[in-house]
């Protein structure tokens, strides 16, 4: 799969539209993906921070994305955990996400969340269905 392909894959569905992603990088086994930060992302008005809710999208979406080179196609989630290690204030964040084993029935896969000065705010992993289409 190419760049170009991951981006209109992203593109097409509407909540990942409207988290801005931009896909930077895309290798067999990894994703990396800008996303344009919202005034919908503020939890707390008074500290300006970044709602946990989008940070754990964020992970799902790299984590489960990171499979594209390797099967082609984005696949259901099983379960998920995600590590909040900072306060993410107003800022465009990047995610990269990659596999770490890749199995026939399920896949287990891993991202990490990066504010502008490129600190860790969030980190993940998930175990996602990479069974055929079928099965």
């Amino acid at each position: 799969m190419t760049l170009e392909e991951a981006q209109a894959l992203v593109s097409r569905g509407p909540y990942l539209r409207w988290l801005g992603l931009q896909v930077l990088e895309l290798g067999p086994d990894t994703i990396a993906a800008k996303a344009s930060w919202r005034e919908e992302w503020v939890a707390n008005p008074v500290l300006g921070q970044t709602h946990g809710g989008i940070l754990a999208a964020l992970i799902d979406f790299a984590a489960d994305f990171a499979l594209l080179g390797s099967i082609g196609r984005p696949v259901p989630t099983i379960d998920m955990r995600v590590d909040y290690h900072r306060l993410t204030k107003q800022c465009d964040l990047v995610v990269k996400g990659r596999v770490i084993k890749l199995g026939k029935q399920f896949s287990v896969c891993e991202a990490q969340v990066f504010d502008d000065d490129q600190r860790i705010v969030a980190s993940g992993r998930g175990a996602y269905i990479t069974a055929p289409k079928g099965d």
